[in-house]
């Protein structure tokens, strides 16, 4: 029998990398951009961008893009307990889809003048971050 030499090396699978979270850094409240980000501060604009996108009423994000929280807020018949019981579900549900996203803990809530400010801590591949969000 005659031996099979490989002239050619045999490929080895490489470790997915994560793709980069480096983009443009916005500036919502006037509606621009402004320079480029990346790291944790890319995850904590992401996990704005996508607390303040309502769910299902934006034509150029899929169904899975986005939170119900504000609508869930701003309805007549919600209550502090009834935002308490479900403002969680519908963050996490809104930023974990994000592969940068590890977990969603700590929430704490308060209420005052018609608006709920709700902050959470998010495990990022970057890094742990406290974020705060007044909805």
């Amino acid at each position: 029998m005659s031996e099979i030499v490989l002239s050619t090396p045999i490929e080895t699978i490489e470790e997915a990398q994560e793709a980069p979270s480096k983009t443009y850094r916005l500036d919502i409240e006037r509606g621009r951009i402004v320079g480029t980000i990346d790291g944790i501060e890319a995850v904590r604009q992401a996990i704005q961008k996508a607390i303040i996108t309502p769910r299902f009423k934006c034509l150029i994000y899929d169904n899975q893009y986005g939170s119900e929280i504000e609508e869930t807020i701003t309805a007549k018949d919600a209550d502090e307990n009834y935002v308490r019981a479900t403002a969680e579900g519908f963050i996490k549900d809104a930023l974990l889809p994000d592969s940068r996203i590890i977990d969603i803990s700590d929430f704490e809530f308060d209420f005052a003048n018609d608006a709920a400010h709700i902050k959470f801590t998010a495990e990022t591949i970057f890094g742990q971050t406290d974020i705060e969000e007044e909805i």
